[in-house]
């Protein structure tokens, strides 16, 4: 039998899985009529091909080869590869910086023995194996699954369950901060979206629910989630109290925020960034048509992700979301990324875009863009005339859209995405 596991890039977890009893050519790539389709945007139509290359009697231990159709190429475990012997436990990546899959060979368990053709066996079993999955979910062993692996391979059910709030499997952490902790949690049931899936659960820490403001940031985020529908924006799944906790769940994006893409890669070429940028444009002329409008107020690289699967931003945390014409409140944003209106208290959709200027320039340098920050009299300004990746078309828009007063800067989302668009000209 033959597994392949999507991983996700970073923390090589498992996404989904397929399984292949009876097959000798497995066909992966974006077009529908592939035995695998990944759709990404670096993924070719009919990327590549897994052949069984012999004639056997014994199939679990048939030799496969990979053959390579794609036009970004494809890396069997780091390196370029057009036809070659794929040997167990390796990793196919389809294209640089494309989806990773891992390939192995495994015997069929008995209790499975039977159960033709391929299935995905993580968050989307299909109906006619569901019952068959089900009844080997109770009795297997989960023996030869990767420590990498969340989900058996033989019976799709969570290898390690930290614990259970309401329908909700607890996998893990994937994050921890003064708010609340953030857990990757599984709806086995699929009582949120019909199926099975993975999600986030964000808890709010006891310390924290007795602060009136840290409540009223966590609901708040609950109660714009549950009103936006975008792409660009994770979806709401629920809220709820649960032994005398407050959680939110909600869409969990496969992808790595910008922040940490910066770190760990380096600077992005001008015209990545300007994408991005266009792209989280798009996001916030949405949330500021809402009636009334309403202003994010923590626009900064860590809070801007980008898928995986299709290389578009989604903007998360939605705590500090204020609507126009409420009263002030308090100071909200991250220091170098905040609008001087913002840092008053007093926010405007224009503060939203300012925080676009300083992610830029993070974006283009891999620097803390306060370092460019500099103070002239009574006005400051981002001096960045000695940046070689800054064009001076780009610099201007930086320097309009980062002007001390919103009157000064663009007026509109759509109005600065339009002056970005035409520095990719």
């Amino acid at each position: 039998m033959v597994i392949l596991t999507l991983l996700e890039p970073q923390q090589k977890t498992s996404l989904k899985q397929w399984c292949f009893e009876n097959s000798s050519v497995i066909r992966i790539g974006r077009a529908g009529d592939n035995d695998v389709v990944l759709s990404d945007s670096l993924v070719s139509r009919h990327h590549l091909e897994l052949r069984q290359v012999n004639s056997a009697q014994n199939k679990h231990s048939a030799s496969w080869q990979v053959f390579s159709k794609g036009t970004n190429g494809t890396f069997l475990d780091g390196k370029l590869v057009l036809q070659c012997p794929l040997p167990d436990n390796s990793l196919l990546q389809l294209a640089q910086g494309g989806p990773i899959l891992q390939f192995q060979l495994q015997k069929l368990p008995d209790t499975l023995l039977g159960f033709q053709g391929s299935a995905s066996l993580s968050a989307e079993n299909d109906e006619t194996g569901e019952d068959s999955l089900a009844n080997v979910s109770s009795t297997c062993k989960h023996e030869g699954n990767s420590p990498h692996n969340l989900f058996c391979v033989h019976c799709g059910q969570p290898l390690s369950v930290q614990q259970k709030i309401r329908q909700y499997q607890v996998l893990r952490v994937i994050g921890q901060g003064g708010m609340g902790t953030t857990y990757l949690a599984w709806d086995g049931a699929g009582l949120l979206a019909d199926k099975p899936q993975l999600l986030v659960l964000k808890q709010m820490n006891a310390d924290m629910a007795k602060i009136a403001k840290a409540q009223e940031l966590f609901e708040r985020e609950a109660h714009t989630l549950k009103s936006l529908d975008n792409e660009g924006i994770p979806k709401y799944y629920d809220f709820f109290v649960a032994a005398g906790k407050k959680y939110l769940a909600m869409e969990l994006v496969h992808g790595q925020d910008l922040e940490k893409r910066v770190y760990a890669t380096g600077p992005v070429t001008p015209s990545q960034a300007i994408s991005w940028m266009i792209q989280t444009c798009e996001i916030l002329d949405y949330l500021h048509g809402q009636n009334p409008p309403l202003i994010h107020r923590d626009i900064k690289p860590a809070n801007l992700m980008v898928r995986n699967a299709n290389n578009q931003i989604v903007v998360l945390d939605f705590g500090a979301v204020k609507e126009i014409g409420t009263t002030p409140g308090t100071r909200i944003g991250a220091e170098g990324y905040c609008a001087p209106e913002q840092e008053r208290g007093q926010p405007l959709t224009q503060s939203d875009l300012y925080a676009i200027g300083p992610t830029l320039i993070f974006l283009l340098t891999g620097e803390n863009p306060f370092k460019f920050y500099r103070h002239r009299g009574q006005s400051s300004r981002f001096d960045l005339v000695k940046v070689p990746t800054i064009s001076p078309q780009l610099r201007e828009i930086i320097e309009r859209v980062t002007q001390q007063l919103p009157r000064d800067r663009y007026q509109s989302a759509k109005e600065l995405a339009v002056a970005l668009a035409a520095c990719q000209v």
